[in-house]
């Protein structure tokens, strides 16, 4: 199939928990149509329809993917992407147009959550090789390799998103499922017998979290760039009560590696050997657990379209 150049795929992922997912399209087409865009739209039909429209996209010639969507959403279409048989993939620009519960990786560019302002952006067309993350892990039958854009995490991180993805789908209120989340776990403070392997370090003990970052994992990896060749890694052990509250304020400030029970490293690749009972995430996407994996980098991987 021939594409003509410069005109978009778009994929809608409706945002969760809305009723208004119609309407937001048709105000998103009105100002695309009003700029005099081409463009080509499907909208998706459920978890991992994302992923297969973004590969039969990029099979099809387009250079421009457009997601309609939170970091779920991405994650699907760069995978889509990343396992399809389009030539030169790291060409393929990714713009973003945010429409979901956090759309951590869009604000991490400080892009606009305002639809007019992400498409404008897009036609401005400013474009950014970037890093990507990598999973690698055996699934039972094969060897799996998946890809992320902001963190993996392992333990209370990926067990906070498989609550709130639970509470989500039934109430439909962001702050709501966080809360409930928080809730829950405030009292849990649960730890997981780990065993990994960081820069040639052994790391082994009980521990509550670790967040893999290629960019600012929701706040866990406030250092990390998507840009400079390197994943960073935060380890958090168990916190007592009143270093649970000073933890979230360091948190929302951006300080948490100055917190006593993290520690903290730069590296390009980091294998889990175990992680008893441990749920795993990539960029909001629970993965089977299955242990090890190996989780490393992919330098300008991929094309991403920012602001200015």
């Amino acid at each position: 199939m021939s594409v003509e150049p410069g005109k978009w795929g778009v994929i809608y992922n409706p945002k969760a928990g809305t009723r208004k997912a119609q309407k937001r399209w048709k105000e998103i087409k009105e100002y695309m149509d009003s700029k005099n865009i081409s463009y080509d739209y499907v909208q998706s039909e459920g978890f991992g329809s994302v992923e297969r429209l973004a590969g039969i996209l990029a099979n099809n010639g387009y250079r421009t993917i457009v997601v309609v969507g939170g970091d779920g959403a991405i994650n699907d279409a760069l995978n889509g992407i990343m396992l399809s048989n389009a030539e030169n993939k790291e060409e393929i620009a990714i713009g973003i147009i945010p429409n979901g519960i956090g759309n951590d990786f869009a604000k991490y560019w400080t892009q606009s959550l305002e639809y007019k302002d992400a498409v404008d952006c897009i036609l401005n067309n400013r474009q950014k090789k970037i890093d990507i993350g990598f999973c690698r892990y055996y699934n039972g039958k094969n060897h799996e390799r998946r890809f992320f854009l902001n963190a993996v995490n392992i333990g209370l991180g990926a067990r906070i998103v498989k609550i709130t993805d639970q509470t989500k789908r039934f109430w439909g209120v962001k702050f709501l499922s966080y809360f409930a989340a928080f809730f829950l776990l405030f009292f849990e403070r649960k730890l997981y017998r780990m065993h990994l392997t960081i820069n040639g370090e052994h790391i082994r003990g009980r521990i509550m979290t670790i967040c893999i970052g290629n960019a600012s994992g929701y706040g866990q990896t406030p250092s990390a760039v998507p840009y400079n060749g390197w994943l960073d890694v935060s380890i958090i052990y168990r916190p007592q009560i009143l270093q649970i509250f000073t933890g979230l304020v360091m948190l929302i400030r951006r300080r948490i590696l100055n917190h006593e029970v993290v520690r903290i490293y730069r590296t390009k690749k980091v294998k889990v050997l175990r992680a008893r009972n441990a749920s795993v995430d990539l960029d909001g996407r629970l993965l089977p657990k299955h242990f090890p994996i190996e989780v490393g980098i992919k330098t300008e991987a991929v094309t991403l379209i920012i602001p200015n």
